[in-house]
């Protein structure tokens, strides 16, 4: 005979006596069910979050990256006095690209090079950048672009996103997101259980016990500590990926609508009338495509964006129309934010109506500096050092998971089995009616934010079946008939 711990290890024969102590820390119902769903979504879901963690570590890179294959574009030769007039600028963009209508144009300063934006039909969500010397009024590259992003950076944040297929590729990041907050939880929550029926001191939750014989016990104490250390930044991952997924990233756009919540909308309008209200524009991106028949008006539109205390790097939207007020918005992404906006008529100058980001919905606030931190662009390079840590540190938590399955594995002669048997089921079976009452609709209502959630934890489920069938099946007996003649 033999015994189950929490983590379904084998353990060998032991005295009635021991038997006895050990199952007064049995597992309650609540712990064996976590147990088991952190095992099934840990094998089933890993896979996934290695992709991530692996395609999120190569993003961390892509400042740098593009410093090294488009610094040249980027970036001046060397740095001026005083700066061209915009008009000229952009003059000298259209004459290197006739084609398509401005975006959006980005003034230069500093070292950076001015980007005129323009949309072309062909390029789809794409755009074609040319970048021009301020000082000089030289076009020093082109490129195609992403919302602002260079080629290189584009192609990684597709990997990271959909391994570049489409709409079909973002399902295995939402299924990525969906399930990293439960496997954080449901992991911490297991180590803290296991630690206090040790006694273990509250600090052993944050180092692990190198006491410990080789094997799945000191693998386990690699595994959860390093998850413990890392549980706020996945948590923090997870929120903020999810909010960018296809499904549970409409939901959470629909509840900033339903909120008031979201990106506050600036009116374009100059007969004093705001356009119909909308609490949307939770977007990667977005700028209003138009034309700018007069370059003068860019230089217009910069004087009053100054002369309204917007500093720093901004983009100039010109109009979709004609009658109506051009949009400036600044572009400061590093702490501390600037990203205030406003409306401005690009034949008088005046501001017409302004948005700024401290009065913003503290949600739509969040959401956007999550966003920017995901990215690693809030905090500069240590925000990178800090992605690129916690993507590290996930593919060791993922590694010491699976070498904890292979370690449980039956070694014993007749009992030989390539990988470990799942933790003892039967956890459902055990909890309170309130219990199942609370968790079945809360369950569901998760299910319906979180689709990607439902649907793989419905699978777990039939999984879950399917193999407690087999295994029933494998231990009925077969019936011996009666030798003939008998």
């Amino acid at each position: 005979m033999s015994v189950t711990d929490l983590s379904g290890d084998p353990t060998p024969d032991v005295p009635a006596a021991a038997q006895t102590a050990r199952s007064s820390r049995e597992p309650t119902p609540f712990a064996a069910l976590l147990t088991r769903l952190h095992f099934y979504a840990g094998i089933l879901v890993a896979p996934f979050l290695l992709v991530a963690a692996l395609t999120g570590l190569a993003y961390t890179i892509t400042p740098q990256l593009d410093q090294a294959l488009y610094g040249d574009q980027l970036a001046v030769a060397a740095v001026g006095d005083q700066p061209t007039t915009l008009a000229q600028q952009v003059t000298a963009a259209r004459a290197a690209h006739p084609d398509g209508t401005i975006a959006t144009v980005a003034p230069g300063a500093g070292d950076r090079t001015t980007r005129v934006v323009f949309s072309l039909e062909e390029l789809g969500d794409k755009q074609h950048t040319v970048y021009v010397d301020p000082y000089t009024g030289e076009v020093t590259g082109q490129l195609t672009t992403w919302f602002g992003s260079t080629p290189a950076t584009t192609w990684l944040d597709d990997l990271h996103r959909n391994l570049h297929l489409g709409e079909i590729g973002r399902h295995y990041s939402e299924i990525a997101a969906s399930w990293l907050w439960v496997l954080v939880l449901g992991g911490v929550i297991l180590w803290w259980r296991r630690r206090s029926a040790t006694r273990a001191r509250t600090t052993h939750l944050l180092i692990p016990d190198l006491s410990a014989r080789k094997g799945v016990r000191r693998t386990r104490g690699w595994h959860a500590t390093t998850g413990v250390w890392l549980a706020v930044g996945l948590l923090f991952l997870s929120a903020t990926g999810l909010t960018w997924s296809r499904y549970a990233g409409a939901n959470f756009g629909a509840g900033l609508d339903v909120l008031r919540a979201g990106t506050p909308e600036l009116s374009t309008t100059l007969d004093g009338v705001p356009p119909p209200a909308s609490g949307g524009g939770h977007q990667h991106g977005g700028a209003v495509t138009g034309t700018a028949d007069n370059p003068a008006s860019f230089d217009i539109v910069l004087t009053s964006t100054r002369g309204a205390g917007l500093s720093g790097p901004v983009e100039i939207s010109p109009a979709a129309a004609s009658g109506q007020a051009w949009t400036v918005a600044q572009v400061d992404n590093t702490w501390p934010v600037a990203k205030d906006r406003i409306s401005v008529d690009p034949t008088t100058g005046a501001v017409t109506d302004r948005s700024d980001f401290a009065d913003w919905p503290l949600l739509a606030r969040l959401s956007s500096l999550g966003i920017q931190a995901h990215m690693g662009i809030l905090f500069g390079p240590v925000n990178q050092i800090l992605l690129a840590a916690l993507a590290l540190g996930l593919l060791c938590v993922i590694v010491w998971g699976y070498r904890m399955w292979w370690q449980r594995r039956p070694t014993r002669a007749g009992r030989r089995a390539p990988l470990g048997a799942p933790p003892a089921r039967g956890g459902v079976r055990g909890l309170p009616w309130w219990a199942l009452s609370l968790g079945v609709p809360v369950t569901v209502a998760l299910g319906w934010v979180l689709p990607w959630l439902g649907v793989t934890l419905l699978g777990f489920l039939f999984i879950d079946i399917a193999l407690g069938m087999l295994t029933r099946r494998r231990r009925r007996p077969i019936p011996v008939s009666p030798a003939p003649g008998r």
